[in-house]
């Protein structure tokens, strides 16, 4: 069963944070605080933040550009993934994955479930990798970053946690890119 081992040190990950959004400014977004204050909770190190329009291409680009920071391990964004014609959030980081991690948006939507029962049908949170960076798109309100940070991505970002996790496989993400 999942656990964290005790006796393995924890290992910080540098994670940025990218809120998309057509109205809000730093100081009115709460989604993109409920992360930042759980990454530091956790011992994980903010390594950058940004508020973007939403709009595809620009999204893309700044996913992009934090694929190739070598500073950067994880991306978590939020807003965007709903079903309305301004969310291309998933598209935008779907023109980015080198692969998906399909496990993550149905995990996703079985803790949310439990919490907005249905309405979880019109999230479309989604993960992936590419470049050696973890990607994750959540949606936008602060009850699921931390339904997902909580139920997900604590855990599989703790090197510790057991049996297995994100953090432990990381040297091996981009494999296929050093291959001769």
């Amino acid at each position: 069963m999942s656990r964290i081992d005790e006796s393995l040190d924890f290992i910080p990950v540098r994670i940025a944070v990218l809120t998309v959004s057509d109205t809000r400014s730093l100081e009115e977004d709460r989604s993109g605080q409920t992360l930042v204050d759980r990454i530091a909770r956790a011992g994980h190190v903010l390594a950058d933040r940004r508020i973007i329009r939403d709009e595809r291409a620009q999204i893309a680009d700044q996913l992009r550009a934090w694929v190739a920071d070598p500073e950067i391990d994880v991306i978590i964004s939020t807003g965007g993934t709903g079903l309305t014609g301004r969310d291309v959030t998933v598209e935008a980081h779907r023109d980015v994955y080198e692969k998906e991690i399909e496990a993550f948006a149905t995990v996703f939507t079985l803790i949310s479930m439990e919490k907005i029962g249905t309405s979880a049908v019109q999230s479309r949170a989604t993960g992936g990798v590419a470049g050696g960076t973890y990607l994750f798109a959540l949606p936008g309100s602060p009850g699921a970053c931390k339904d997902a940070w909580d139920g997900i991505l604590e855990k599989q970002l703790d090197y510790r946690h057991r049996p297995c996790n994100f953090v432990e496989i990381m040297p091996r993400l981009d494999e296929h890119l050093r291959r001769k």
